[in-house]
């Protein structure tokens, strides 16, 4: 705190104590938790042999928002979507995305979780790779006329190769809280908002420098608690046997993270593009397992804002 009230001083800001007042409560405990099932409507995702991100993304997502009712019965549950259509019934993938993050910071979430299947760049399942297996020799002729001749060349011989797509694994990613502003408008902008804060109705209580430093304070708290919960996922799919590739964050390409005014995190659950992994993801074992893989991090989140 003490190099917080630095940084102000040198900026000329002068202290105020509803700010920090506010900033230094006990942080939000779990009361409304978004869940968000990735894609929909004409936004399939990615496809693999079998199936559609979309889908099992729903189904994932619907088994969880379950799961959590029945271990937090007081826990508000708020889906981005229910059925196969874009959030706010949307008839752009863009503005779909814009209705997340709106259906999200309107409930006031303390918690927003997309749900996402991976793919790799290669065909689903495996694909067919040229390999140079060795050379044979052929003549050729060069030049023309009196200065034509014979040269031996070497010319190498191709065989068709099946390569088995074998990536597997989760991923959870974060938003790169020092790489935008757009989070900390968000944030701010739900302040502005809330009829919940205390003295909100103060004259320019969310304009000028003192808005924008809570809301890096809040973006950075946002930033630790998505770390936190990512992490926790991580190490619940790896208790399990998953093969997980940690947390991620990212500075571009997630805009539902970043324009969401709460800790997020969106999960990449496995890939569809690895025939035994679409299988398991498709399974209502593998969707249970994932389910109580993230509901078992959730716990222990909770846990921890607790004891904060």
């Amino acid at each position: 705190m003490g190099l917080i009230m630095a940084v102000i001083a040198l900026s000329g800001v002068s202290f105020n104590t509803h700010l920090f007042r506010h900033f230094r409560q006990k942080p939000l405990l779990l009361h409304t938790i978004v869940l968000d099932p990735g894609h929909g409507g004409l936004d399939p995702g990615t496809l693999g042999l079998m199936s559609r991100e979309k889908n099992v993304t729903l189904a994932i997502t619907l088994k969880l928002g379950a799961a959590i009712k029945k271990e937090f019965p007081g826990t508000k549950i708020v889906y981005t979507r229910t059925t196969d259509i874009l959030p706010g019934n949307a008839s752009t993938t863009k503005e779909g995305i814009y209705n997340r993050a709106q259906i999200a910071n309107e409930s006031k979430g303390d918690l927003f979780i997309s749900i996402h299947c991976n793919a790799t760049v290669k065909p689903p399942g495996g694909y067919y790779e040229k390999r140079i297996t060795g050379y044979r020799k052929r003549t050729e002729y060069v030049g023309k006329g009196k200065l034509k001749r014979k040269k031996i060349v070497d010319v190498p011989v191709y065989k068709s190769f099946w390569i088995k797509n074998t990536t597997i694994g989760a991923t959870t990613f974060v938003w790169k809280a020092d790489r935008s502003g757009t989070k900390g408008d968000a944030i701010d902008q739900r302040e502005a908002d809330s009829k919940d804060v205390e003295d909100s109705t103060e004259v320019g209580a969310f304009e000028g420098p003192e808005a924008r430093i809570r809301a890096e304070l809040y973006e950075k708290k946002y930033f630790n608690n998505s770390a936190l919960l990512a992490t926790l996922v991580e190490e619940q799919f790896a208790k399990t046997g998953r093969k997980t590739w940690g947390v991620r964050q990212r500075g571009v390409g997630i805009k539902v993270l970043e324009a969401t005014a709460m800790p997020s995190i969106l999960i990449e659950t496995g890939y569809l593009s690895n025939k035994e992994e679409e299988r398991y993801l498709n399974s209502d074992r593998g969707q249970r397992e994932i389910v109580r893989n993230i509901l078992g991090a959730l716990k222990r989140y909770r846990h921890e804002l607790e004891v904060k």
